[in-house]
């Protein structure tokens, strides 16, 4: 696995444990207001080399409850089961991040019973999805969303949202996307870090601006959620 960023211990990426977060190299998306530009190219080495990191994990596996695996976007990898396997090895829960590009991939991860819980960003609606990720199959998004609901896992869907890209019409139709999920987060763009760095400038939305996208999406999923920036 091209793992390009370990974060030792975090208390809000995996909701009721302590987990360590795996950052992997490379994304098959190009978001603008992306806060980890680093992770998008898949010609970069690898910085942390699995020995390292399984030897961290097994030093911590009393401090520790979880991993997380994001990035970048993990499916792109073709050892990513195999690299789940071997964390659930030590006695972890499992916790994957992904965009859902690869739903044939996603559900026999999945399915092979070594992921606890699964997180999948919902970059905007069908018909505007491009605009956010770039060239996209939205079909494909699609599917992976019914394979998270269908799955039987503990499972979330986020959205991170900012004024330039997301209009309050839109989250009619993401919530039509993910219509009878559990849960569904909204997360505010902070302009910090960016791929795009014209993005640093953008607004993020108001706490009041983000209570109107809630009521809305609250129509469609069993629980929403407005996160703290992290």
């Amino acid at each position: 696995m091209k793992i390009s960023g370990l974060i030792k211990s975090s208390l809000i990426d995996y909701p009721g444990k302590i987990t360590a977060i795996v950052f992997t190299q490379g994304c098959n998306f190009r978001c603008p207001f992306c806060h980890n530009p680093d992770l998008e190219s898949t010609e970069l080495p690898a910085r942390i080399s699995e020995d390292f990191l399984f030897n961290f994990l097994e030093k911590r596996k009393d401090l520790l409850d979880a991993v997380t695996i994001t990035g970048g976007e993990p499916t792109i990898h073709e050892d990513l089961a195999e690299f789940i396997a071997k964390i659930k090895e030590l006695g972890y829960f499992v916790k994957l991040d992904s965009n859902g590009t690869n739903p044939a991939f996603l559900k026999q991860i999945l399915d092979g019973g070594n992921v606890d819980y699964v997180a999948m960003d919902i970059k905007q609606c069908r018909e505007k999805y491009p605009l956010v990720a770039g060239k996209v199959d939205v079909a494909k998004i699609a599917r992976s969303i019914e394979i998270i609901k269908t799955s039987g896992l503990k499972y979330e869907f986020r959205t991170t949202v900012l004024p330039k890209l997301h209009h309050l019409e839109d989250f009619e139709r993401m919530g039509q996307m993910i219509m009878g999920s559990n849960n569904y987060f909204i997360q505010n763009f902070m302009p910090e870090v960016t791929l795009n760095k014209t993005y640093q400038k953008e607004r993020s939305f108001t706490l009041s601006e983000l209570q109107e996208i809630k009521k809305i999406m609250q129509k469609y999923v069993k629980n929403c959620s407005i996160r703290e920036n992290i």
